[in-house]
């Protein structure tokens, strides 16, 4: 069964590797017709606590965690969560490659 994702705004951060989301979603009412704004509150696990007040991360749910805990984040802002800051990336290009051994002569990489 595919893992259901949801989209949401960070209200609470104040829990260790625990995030409060809050999910809106609007539904149709079904004898005025008229949509009706519902929202509810998920507990998502954040393992580097990097997420604040006021981010909009996306959750997948996963394995049960916790007594309240079956989400994860997943991404944060729009980046994927967990990816390397840009600067971090730009000095990993920057190193040269190690020599690759095959067998007991080293050659160059590539």
């Amino acid at each position: 069964m595919p893992r259901r994702v949801l989209t949401g705004r960070v209200i609470s951060d104040k829990m260790d590797k625990t995030v409060t989301v809050l999910v809106d979603r609007r539904v149709m009412h079904p004898l005025y017709k008229k949509f009706i704004r519902r929202s509810k509150h998920y507990a998502a696990h954040d393992e580097q606590n990097t997420c604040k007040v006021g981010d909009v991360v996306r959750i997948e749910e996963c394995r049960p965690i916790s007594k309240h805990k079956t989400w994860l984040v997943i991404e944060r802002n729009g980046q994927p969560f967990g990816a390397l800051p840009e600067t971090a990336v730009a000095a990993a290009a920057e190193l040269p490659a190690a020599p690759v051994t095959v067998g007991d002569t080293p050659t160059a990489p590539g």
